[in-house]
């Protein structure tokens, strides 16, 4: 999401953790099983609808296409250059195509959210599978920053740490956010910072690290169509995301099998 959130975000009840925590096992499921369904060729519509199919099946909600967001589809689905929110179109995958796959569910009134990369057709190897690799290592650098009560700087500073090791481009005007009864709450959660900087996160509270990357430059661009956000320079993009909860010693992963 695009930086402009303040600092606090509403308590949650245990009755709406449990909930996240179920519908973070539905969303990882369908992303288990979506990994093994996207083939070369499927267009994107192809694979928004079948996302949207699984969703209904495990009675949940597409967030992104209710009154909330009113995105136009269920599942954001950007390519190469796309970092995120690009909208379904009629794009079929090609070998070698960089996907990332962005999505939010609602379960039980709750919001969760998670992202992934893949490479369409193949293994990633060279540059694509190091772009890939170091996105994800530093989102789980972002979330084992998390040592019970901790400031959002010490995540981003963990995350940073990691792109940088990988000498990626870090995309710092789109940042990780709080989430539960909305989709997108205070705090912001960027992917840079200082430690003992930022907003401190206490136990209870629940929000999305999602760290974005590039084998480029950091400068980013909407396209015409209003919610595509693709890279500058047209360098290669990776997004990896988990909807996590504070607990008093640690982070628990909400978005995972």
């Amino acid at each position: 999401m695009q930086a402009r959130l303040g600092q606090t975000q509403p308590p949650k009840t245990p009755t709406q953790i449990d909930a996240m925590r179920a519908g973070g096992k539905i969303l990882a499921t369908i992303f288990d099983d979506l990994k093994r369904h996207v083939v070369v060729g499927m267009s994107e519509i192809e694979a928004d609808a079948w996302v949207e199919k699984q969703i209904k099946k495990h009675g949940a909600i597409a967030t992104y296409k209710t009154d909330e967001v009113k995105f136009p589809g269920a599942i954001c689905i950007s390519v190469n250059e796309e970092i995120v929110h690009s909208l379904p179109t009629s794009y079929k995958f090609e070998k070698g195509d960089v996907v990332k796959f962005d999505l939010v569910i609602t379960y039980k009134n709750m919001k969760t959210d998670s992202a992934f990369t893949m490479v369409v057709g193949e293994e990633p190897t060279g540059i694509k599978k190091h772009l890939l690799n170091y996105t994800q290592r530093s989102l789980y650098a972002g979330i084992d920053a998390i040592k019970g009560p901790t400031y959002t700087g010490d995540i981003g500073v963990a995350v940073e740490t990691v792109l940088n090791e990988g000498k990626l481009g870090v995309i710092r005007d789109l940042v990780g956010h709080g989430i539960g009864q909305k989709m997108q709450q205070a705090p912001e959660v960027p992917n840079y910072g200082k430690k003992g900087g930022g907003v401190l996160l206490k136990p209870g509270d629940t929000i999305a690290i999602e760290p974005m990357a590039t084998l480029g430059g950091e400068s980013i661009k909407t396209e015409d169509d209003g919610w595509t956000i693709s890279t500058r320079d047209g360098s290669l993009s990776a997004h990896f995301e988990h909807t996590v909860l504070i607990t008093d010693n640690g982070a628990e992963i909400l978005t995972k099998l």
